[in-house]
């Protein structure tokens, strides 16, 4: 348990904390996986804060440390995927945090792969993570997401199995990019309330993903047109 000094601290600063959460699988055979670039993402950030990922309370990995002036408790769950709410719920609960004052990063078959969208609130979209969560927060969904593109699975493939694969190089070098636009979006939270800021952000997303396409087909394309001159 985490010491009473250390939550007075926090929940008495003038600015109340943010509760980062990223969700993911525990164990060297996961890293690396669709399913686990929530964890990716909060080890980025922390890294780009300064914030050391060395508590293990509430069955997660923890940092604690400050953006500026704002008290920041990042968290990943070791719980499994499928049981983080037993961690997340209990978290939230002991530093007294209003909902609106958590965020959890998760991966996301419906968003195309490396693209990011801030949400402010919503349903488990059928993702067992969220699920889990949102049962330990009372059935609340009124707390913020960052939601990491991972595309769908391709053809016929069964989307756990999928999801449990690692990133192909291509699709890497994009989450690469993504995880850096992603450290952005945590700190554009930090600094302003959903509104405006956050729409720009998830517009400039989608036109991310529409240039790539297009570039995509550019290169195909071209490849085709390379291979009928020969």
């Amino acid at each position: 348990m985490l010491s009473r000094l250390s939550r007075r601290c926090y929940c008495t600063s003038v600015h109340r904390p943010w509760l980062f959460i990223g969700l993911g699988n525990p164990g060297d055979k996961y890293k690396g996986t669709r399913h686990n670039i929530g964890f990716e993402m909060i080890d980025v950030f922390a890294e780009s804060v300064g914030i050391q990922m060395n508590l293990v309370n509430f069955k997660a990995i923890m940092g604690q440390g400050f953006v500026g002036d704002l008290p920041v408790i990042l968290a990943k769950p070791q719980t499994y995927m499928n049981l983080s709410g037993e961690s997340s719920g209990p978290l939230a609960a002991y530093y007294k945090l209003p909902l609106n004052r958590v965020l959890v990063v998760h991966d996301d078959m419906q968003l195309p792969c490396g693209v990011l969208r801030l949400q402010e609130k919503g349903g488990h979209g059928c993702h067992n993570g969220l699920k889990s969560v949102m049962n330990h927060f009372r059935d609340n969904r009124e707390f913020a997401r960052l939601r990491i593109g991972i595309g769908k699975p391709p053809g016929q493939m069964d989307p756990k199995a999928f999801l449990l694969q690692k990133f192909s190089t291509p699709a890497l070098e994009r989450m690469d990019g993504a995880l850096a636009e992603g450290v952005d979006a945590l700190k554009l939270v930090l600094s302003k309330d959903f509104g405006e800021s956050w729409r720009v952000f998830n517009v400039e997303q989608k036109y991310k993903h529409l240039r790539q396409h297009n570039n995509s087909c550019v290169t195909q394309i071209l490849s085709s047109d390379h291979f009928h001159q020969r």
